[in-house]
């Protein structure tokens, strides 16, 4: 069961210079920073939600929407551009109906771009949870998601 954000604050001491570990702990328990944990996390430590907003956007590690069962994260960098990468992406957003950055609505994936996962000789690449695929044809997305429940 997930540990409350309360629980969390009473970790830290109220000083502002801990709203990072503070948003880290949050979102190692729930998986994402939630509205509610933001409004928390204001209250406690005496700062804006804008501000909280503010330093938490600026962070990649940070995440505002509920994670998917299944990570999907494709690959944006030089060499999948150039062999497709944005036609993968633009192709998952819409066999999933969602916009990159979303969850589906019955939390099956969760979609992002990644500048870069390394893999370039073996572009274009997805990664689903911590699988990478590669050489990704568009044509064969819909029978690779048809193995994540």
């Amino acid at each position: 069961m997930p540990e409350t954000v309360d629980a969390i604050l009473v970790k830290h001491s109220r000083r502002p210079e801990n709203l990072i570990p503070i948003l880290q702990d949050v979102q190692k328990e729930l998986g994402y920073i939630s509205p509610e944990s933001v409004k928390d996390i204001s209250r406690y430590l005496r700062i804006s939600e804008n501000q909280i907003f503010g330093v938490s956007s600026f962070y990649a590690q940070f995440r505002f929407t509920r994670p998917g069962r299944h990570s999907l994260r494709v690959c944006l960098g030089t060499a999948c551009h150039v062999r497709g990468g944005a036609t993968v992406l633009d192709t998952l957003e819409n066999v999933l109906g969602v916009k990159c950055g979303d969850t589906t609505p019955d939390a099956r994936f969760d979609l992002e771009r990644v500048a870069c996962l390394g893999c370039c000789a073996l572009s274009p690449v997805v990664q689903i949870d911590k699988r990478i695929y590669s050489r990704v044809a568009v044509n064969k997305l819909s029978e690779l998601l048809k193995f994540y429940e």
